[in-house]
């Protein structure tokens, strides 16, 4: 095996002296260069998106987009997906371990006796129009649960941050499902402790006082494997934002609330729903011909969504996991003959055998699969990215609780390459014409 690399020389085309910068190893994945001394020699590093840069040490996630790999603290998340509820997946996480059992049912129990909001938060919900985008309502009151909260500024002290993480996932379901429930006139359901974490979500969203909601356990699976694959994802935009306005210690409420403004970009988080915009475009089985004609068309502007991944070159790890419940969803509820379910699987068997796509490796992600078990459960297209944000809490808390701990963590100050105007003297308005 070849020796690792311990420093790397920076060179320049003039008598400008070289520049040896250390390079750094993770346990997976790519090395790293240190790059932190270059502002020193007057020089700085032009990565627009940051797409080359790595902005943090973190032991939380871990991606390989060329080979289908996606870890949790280490686990793959097949197997968490496949044996664990979403809180299990939340504590390891937040926590770095799998919960044993005495740790698991209090963690539970911990989430379970803080679902209520406020009393006063009503009141943050009923400020908006009753059109307002479950987005827009679920950012406002997550910021706004620093105002109930207040002890939570101090974002120094472990204890207080263990709480926060407590709150935020017991709580935003609550937020989640109430932003709906909002939108569509229909009273508020309070949350039951004695109900699962997918459970009682599911409760809040489709109950109402007039008569008893029973949780499909079928349904119950299905939306906990969604949580469970959408939890976190390293360092994505969204997680990024977080980490970003954490960096000068902001309170936990205001981080997430702009994670999910940053999530709610529809570069984002809106894959799964605008997937389900292809399939109604498209309409019919007849016409993915014309469809798959039209994307491969390069003067085209159609493209096949819920198709590849920006990350994965390879087939996105939690996608078969998602086609599996999906199927599991169409049976449940009879489906499979309904006209836009057909449609979408007729979709996806042309696009896997179809050499264009297999030899470009647009395999089809998870967005493809929850977008349609989220509609087959009755779930409006306005809450994807609602659900996206409610999974996602999980990861953020913990790369957030991460960034707070971590001894090399400084404010965020990304550097810039300046393009505009040299000096100019001002002049007076009257010497401008």
């Amino acid at each position: 095996m070849a020796t690792k690399p311990t420093k790397a020389t920076i060179t320049f085309d003039n008598d400008t002296a070289p520049i040896e910068l250390p390079v750094l190893s993770g346990t997976l994945g790519n090395d790293v260069i240190d790059i932190r001394t270059l502002g020193k020699h007057g020089v700085y590093t032009y990565d627009p998106g940051f797409l080359s840069t790595g902005s943090c040490r973190s032991d939380i996630t871990y991606i390989n987009g060329e080979e289908g790999l996606l870890y949790h603290r280490g686990y793959p998340i097949e197997q968490l997906a496949e044996n664990c509820n979403f809180l299990e997946v939340a504590h390891l996480l937040i926590k770095g371990e799998l919960p044993n059992t005495t740790e698991k049912q209090k963690f539970g129990n911990a989430i379970q006796h803080h679902t209520l909001l406020h009393d006063q938060m009503d009141n943050v919900f009923r400020g908006f129009r009753r059109d307002a985008h479950p987005m827009a309502v679920m950012i406002s009151v997550v910021g706004a649960m620093a105002a109930f909260h207040p002890e939570h500024t101090n974002v120094t002290e472990p204890d207080l941050r263990e709480l926060a993480a407590i709150r935020l996932l017991a709580k935003v379901p609550t937020i989640a499902a109430w932003s709906y429930k909002f939108t569509i006139g229909q009273p508020f359901i309070y949350p039951q402790n004695k109900l699962s974490y997918a459970e009682n979500f599911l409760h809040m969203m489709f109950a109402t006082p007039c008569e008893d909601y029973v949780v499909s356990p079928i349904l119950a699976k299905a939306f906990e494997r969604i949580l469970i694959l959408h939890a976190d994802h390293e360092q994505n935009a969204s997680t990024s934002t977080v980490r970003l306005v954490g960096s000068s210690g902001a309170n936990p409420f205001a981080c997430i609330a702009a994670g999910i403004a940053s999530l709610w970009g529809p570069a984002h988080g809106g894959a799964n729903e605008a997937t389900l915009k292809m399939l109604d475009e498209i309409g019919d089985v007849s016409r993915i011909g014309e469809y798959i004609k039209r994307a491969k068309d390069k003067t085209d502007s159609f493209r096949l969504m819920g198709f590849g991944h920006r990350v994965y070159r390879n087939m996105d790890p939690r996608a078969a996991i998602m086609r599996t419940t999906c199927h599991e969803v169409l049976n449940e509820l009879g489906l499979h003959d309904d006209p836009m379910f057909k449609l979408a699987m007729a979709l996806e068997k042309i696009a896997v055998e179809d050499e264009y796509f297999v030899k470009r490796k647009l395999y089809p992600n998870v967005d493809f699969y929850s977008g349609i078990v989220m509609r087959a459960m009755g779930i409006p297209n306005s809450m994807f990215t609602a659900i996206f944000a409610l999974a996602r809490t999980a990861g953020w808390i913990a790369q957030w609780d991460e960034m707070i701990s971590d001894p090399e963590q400084r404010i965020g100050r990304p550097r810039q390459l300046y393009t505009g105007n040299m000096k100019r003297e001002f002049l007076p308005l009257n010497q401008r014409d």
